[in-house]
């Protein structure tokens, strides 16, 4: 016996997925559950089954994106080389998370920007400090590596706090003008990636 639409495994991550592009067309305020559901391909009643209302969806869809990207990026904090070095890889898979799952950066950045207006109940409220706290640890990330870097000399001796928003600003800056294309080649997106964070990367450097 075949499982019910509710029951389906996939049924979650569809509606998170449906969800991340639907907040990032139309903007989480003129978002709907039918919006949704019609990128789904099922009804409301699918939706509402997981979920409990839009701001809900929206918070489940901003932390599956801080957990795909601090997947990511993580192991590139702890692994070999100069703080530099590691600076570098993080900074690149951050950009291709960014590329790869741009619907679902574009919800984080709805969150940060503060385009979420909306009455939360208590519940809500600490679910989206949490998630707050989430991305400023991931941000702690990015600046213990620099700093790691201004000790070992591969980085120019900067104010590391001023550096890290700097740097994460410009890489998630990038989703105001990058646009997907069909059929487009993880290695090219990759390629992409290395060529903007050369540019932002190099600013770092120490004189020679």
């Amino acid at each position: 016996m075949s499982a019910t639409p509710e029951y389906e495994p996939d049924a979650r991550r569809r509606i998170l997925d449906a969800a991340a592009e639907a907040f990032m067309a139309h903007g989480f305020a003129n978002a709907t559950i039918d919006d949704i559901a019609r990128e789904v391909g099922a009804t409301k009643g699918l939706v509402y089954y997981h979920f409990r209302s839009k701001f809900d969806i929206f918070l489940a869809v901003y932390e599956e994106a801080m957990g795909r990207v601090r997947d990511r990026v993580e192991l590139h904090a702890h692994g070999a080389g100069t703080g530099r070095d590691r600076l570098v890889a993080m900074a690149v898979a951050h950009l291709v998370n960014l590329m790869t799952d741009l619907a679902y950066h574009h919800v984080v950045h709805q969150a940060v920007r503060g385009q979420v207006a909306v009455a939360l109940k208590t519940r809500q409220r600490d679910a989206l400090q949490q998630l707050n706290e989430l991305r400023s640890d991931y941000e702690q990330l990015f600046r213990g590596v620099l700093a790691d870097g201004v000790a070992d000399g591969s980085l120019r001796a900067v104010d590391e706090s001023l550096a890290t928003r700097t740097l994460l600003s410009n890489l998630n800056a990038v989703d105001t003008w990058y646009h997907r294309v069909d059929g487009q080649a993880a290695a090219e997106i990759e390629a992409l990636a290395r060529r903007i964070v050369d540019l932002l990367v190099g600013g770092l450097a120490p004189s020679r």
